[in-house]
């Protein structure tokens, strides 16, 4: 091949392929409503209309658009649609979106200050904002990583650093001079504190889960005597979890009265507030980080509710300097004269880190703090709003309080004498059914053992328009249900 023919795309090629580009996310998001939330492809459509093989030969931008256009979209389940109610909903927003593409345009990779002086700094910069809008104190070191789950497994490397410190050198295997190691949280904590005890060499025998009130909070003072039990019988407990949101029913846990029982046994909180935090920076909802202050960590996951692309969790610790001396490791190759510079790699396991901070950057920029309080105030009375709806209806009934945007309920028809097991396959045919539409998706959970359906606000499109058209939904939805034979 001639050299000359080697290099990157053309400058012109690319800025006609990126004008395209930018003028089909720009229908996109403006036509995002024409798409079934929830993909209609079966499993193993997409590879099948793939080749197997990669081409011999480069191919066009054009032709590689058309193929997105026509092989991909048909397989997406559209998480920017106003009427996506699953799980957590979450918005990659226009100016995120945008920073993004500067994000992977210059490509930066910031495990070192001096690899890129300016993702460092403006990650500081970025999460002391955020940090002053949680009304955190300057105490709470930030850094971001990739998700919740991250969050959490450095939040209990640095707690395990700080129950033992000589861990890093001769880890657990085998240590006679080391009790049984305790973590405790509810039944409602996030999955990835399981898989964070897994990954740390504790499995999940050292998970306590501890008892939940009627409000599905974990209970301090089932928690106090949890730790006294274990310590009597020589366990040595090393951390607690709080949830400021949980995943099934957004419960609150009372952070205020677990910091009192840490901070009397000495033992490190973390607190997940992964969802639910963003809803701190409302002055109405401050209330919901009562005691976070006194916490040793925190997670706040501004790709929830603070309305930045995937992905992107803020990570605050009051004690930073643990989980680096639990984790810094610094070969030969990367040692630098950068003093008091601070380097990023030096705060988790991940050497390679992205410029992320640039999209929350631009985020907060954009629509200013008081502009993220309005939209997250308006998803909470959105969701009192569907509420009020549940709890009026003769043919619902709510399962769960509604603190924040997440309301958790079931069909349960007064006209219909079902039993329990009738009630779930009733409502799991319904979630089913509604789905099924196109026109909105919802996802489900269990509480108290029965099969309860979610609705989550959180899109920053999503308006009384489309909770309207969840409840139109789930009420034809119900009726056909209803008369449809059981298979």
């Amino acid at each position: 091949m001639n050299a000359s023919m080697l290099g990157d795309m053309d400058p012109e090629e690319f800025q006609r392929a990126g004008e395209a580009l930018l003028g089909w996310i720009a229908r996109y998001f403006r036509e995002c409503e024409r798409y079934p939330v929830l993909s209609r492809i079966r499993p193993g459509e997409i590879r099948a209309a793939l080749p197997a093989v990669a081409p011999e030969s480069g191919e066009s931008m054009q032709a590689i658009l058309e193929d997105f256009g026509r092989i991909l979209v048909p397989g997406l389940t559209h998480w920017n649609h106003p009427a996506f109610f699953a799980y957590f909903g979450i918005t990659g927003s226009g100016p995120g979106v945008l920073a993004e593409l500067l994000t992977a345009a210059l490509n930066q990779q910031a495990m070192l200050w001096r690899t890129s002086p300016a993702a460092t700094e403006l990650e500081q910069v970025t999460l002391g904002w955020l940090r002053e809008m949680l009304h955190l104190p300057e105490s709470f070191e930030g850094v971001i990583h990739d998700g919740g789950s991250s969050s959490n497994l450095h939040a209990l490397i640095a707690a395990r650093s700080a129950a033992v410190p000589e861990v890093r050198t001769q880890g657990l295997q085998r240590r006679t001079d080391l009790p049984s190691l305790r973590i405790y949280c509810s039944e409602h904590t996030h999955s990835s504190v399981d898989k964070a005890a897994i990954v740390l060499g504790l499995g999940q025998r050292a998970l306590c889960k501890v008892p939940v009130d009627e409000g599905f909070r974990l209970r301090a003072d089932a928690l106090r005597e949890a730790i006294w039990a274990d310590r009597a019988a020589g366990v040595k407990p090393i951390a607690v979890v709080a949830t400021v949101g949980t995943t099934s029913t957004s419960s609150i846990d009372p952070v205020q009265e677990i910091a009192d029982v840490c901070e009397r046994e000495g033992i490190w909180l973390h607190v997940d507030a992964s969802y639910g935090g963003a809803a701190a920076i409302v002055p109405q909802h401050a209330h919901i980080f009562e005691g976070v202050a006194r916490a040793d960590s925190v997670v706040v996951n501004p790709h929830k509710w603070l309305f930045t692309p995937l992905d992107l969790s803020a990570f605050y610790c009051r004690r930073m300097d643990v989980l680096r001396s639990g984790l810094a490791l610094t070969p030969d190759y990367l040692e630098t004269r950068d003093a008091g510079a601070g380097n990023l790699m030096d705060t988790g396991i991940a050497l390679g880190r992205r410029f992320r901070a640039l999209k929350l950057w631009a985020v907060m920029r954009y629509f200013g703090a008081h502009g993220l309080r309005q939209r997250i105030s308006e998803h909470i009375r959105l969701a009192a709003e569907f509420t009020a709806w549940i709890d009026a209806s003769t043919d619902f009934e709510r399962l769960a309080p509604v603190p924040l945007s997440v309301v958790c309920f079931r069909a349960a028809p007064k006209s219909a004498a079902l039993a329990a097991d009738e009630l779930d396959d009733l409502n799991s045919r319904l979630l089913e059914r509604v789905n099924a539409s196109g026109e909105v998706f919802l996802s489900h959970t269990r509480l108290n053992g029965r099969y309860a359906l979610r609705l989550a606000i959180g899109n920053i499109r999503t308006s009384e328009a489309h909770i309207a058209t969840a409840w139109r939904v789930l009420q034809e939805a119900l009726a056909r249900t209803l008369v449809e034979p059981q298979t």
